[in-house]
């Protein structure tokens, strides 16, 4: 009897140290660049008045054949960055000036490049049986911002970002796996 009940709880004591078996996924949007820093780099090399459209492709942002492009149109361009119609012209970013007298000649492109790794952490047990469930997220994106004239001349460039991506979301659930029922039960009660 007693080896019947050790040979029974034993593999579950196993499962329940066995992290390894947790869920765990990667978003990776196409990217040129391993790190943020790279990515940061390469777009201070995008200069103002300077870089050319077809320079871009060389130093990681390809309109033409590369994903995670977004094209922007003028009147979206204008939108973003001159909000506010009360701020004089003369007081915006040269290259901001130059689009919105070039109007339609002027288009940009929004790069967005990712890096994140989601890995479950904690009891395979309590995971499985959906008692508590613990996502590490770590990682970082990068956006960049291009404008230019209807010539192909860049006229503005602005990077955003968040270099390091390091949290962890935790979901408890006092009813385990009956927490769905109990859910679904309530917003029934509750029409």
């Amino acid at each position: 009897m007693r080896i019947r009940l050790l040979a029974g709880i034993l593999p579950l004591v196993l499962l329940a140290a066995c992290s390894t078996l947790l869920p765990h996924g990667t978003t990776d949007a196409p990217r040129p660049f391993g790190t943020y820093d790279e990515a940061a780099a390469a777009a201070e090399r995008i200069v103002p008045f300077k870089t050319k459209e077809g320079e871009l492709p060389a130093l990681g942002f390809d309109a033409k054949t590369g994903s995670n492009v977004q094209i922007i149109p003028y009147p979206n361009i204008v939108a973003r960055l001159a909000p506010y119609s009360a701020l004089e012209i003369n007081h915006l970013d040269p290259g901001i000036r130059s689009c919105i007298l070039a109007t339609t000649g002027c288009h940009g492109y929004l790069f967005r490049f990712e890096r994140e790794d989601r890995k479950r952490e904690g009891s395979f047990l309590a995971d499985f049986l959906n008692f508590r469930r613990q996502t590490h997220t770590t990682g970082w994106w990068f956006e960049a911002l291009v404008v230019m004239d209807k010539d192909g001349t860049v006229l503005f460039r602005n990077v955003a970002g968040q270099p390091l991506i390091d949290r962890t979301d935790t979901q408890r659930n006092p009813l385990g796996p009956l927490q769905p029922a109990g859910e679904a039960t309530g917003a029934i009660l509750l029409r």
